[in-house]
């Protein structure tokens, strides 16, 4: 992140609200408002433009290792728990303690790189979750990475205070496309599926966005739109996606 980026962030983000620890109660500045639904962002990809970031740290790994990985591998990877990844796509190993550490050590690599080289946010991101907070629309993280990889980049970004809570890895146990990150988000925030709306980038996550009951807005930011079919939306970026909107589209 550039220092006019971090300077943006601060200056939009603001320094003011209560700094509050990622998957606790609701920080008492966010409510439930008069919204009457609440938006969950997957992260990578729809936030945070971490793709290249999490390809190299796969490539540092595979190096370390002495293991190779089988062309066009990243893709298909995106958005996916990494003790699927290992096992299921690279096919590095299938025992639980080996999948654990490979997967352990990749993400430190990729917090590494992020902690060198900084990350930046998707068009429209800041502004949009900044929309919500400030019409108290209850917004929630849930993601397939690491909570420690959300974290650093919140941090980077002075954006905690915008998010109710987040759901990561460690806290569920089957990856999408099981819907069990979006229903755990849905319940922390205090909606039902119904009035949730679901940012996502990858055909996993729309697929787990839709088997929890929730609409999808699918950003071709990773995936062409073919892929992400199954959405109720598909857009090119967040810069025109205002909290007004999507009550137009999905809730009046």
């Amino acid at each position: 992140m550039t220092d006019e980026n971090r300077t943006e962030a601060q200056t939009e983000g603001g320094n003011n609200g209560r700094v509050f620890r990622a998957g606790t109660a609701e920080p008492p500045h966010v409510s439930r408002g008069n919204a009457g639904w609440a938006v969950l962002f997957d992260w990578d990809g729809v936030v945070a433009d971490s793709a290249s970031r999490h390809e190299e740290s796969w490539h540092r790994l595979a190096q370390e290792e002495g293991r190779t990985l089988p062309p066009g591998f990243f893709l298909p990877s995106f958005g996916r728990k990494n003790d699927w990844v290992i096992p299921h796509l690279l096919r590095w190993t299938e025992d639980s303690r080996a999948v654990f550490r490979l997967g352990e050590r990749k993400e430190e690599l990729f917090r590494e790189i992020v902690a060198e080289r900084g990350i930046d946010l998707y068009p429209g991101a800041l502004s949009l979750c900044q929309s919500l907070a400030e019409r108290s629309v209850p917004a929630a993280i849930a993601s397939s990475t690491a909570r420690a990889n959300i974290e650093l980049i919140l941090d980077q970004w002075n954006m905690r205070r915008l998010f109710r809570t987040v759901v990561a890895a460690e806290d569920v146990h089957r990856g999408k496309p099981d819907p069990e990150v979006f229903c755990l988000a849905a319940q922390r925030v205090g909606f039902p599926p119904e009035q949730c709306v679901v940012f996502e980038d990858a055909p996993a996550g729309v697929e787990a966005g839709k088997r929890a009951g929730m609409r999808v807005i699918a950003l071709t930011t990773t995936n062409p739109a073919e892929a992400l079919r199954k959405a109720d939306r598909t857009l090119a970026s967040l810069e025109s996606v205002t909290p007004s909107l999507i009550q137009e589209w999905f809730f009046s």
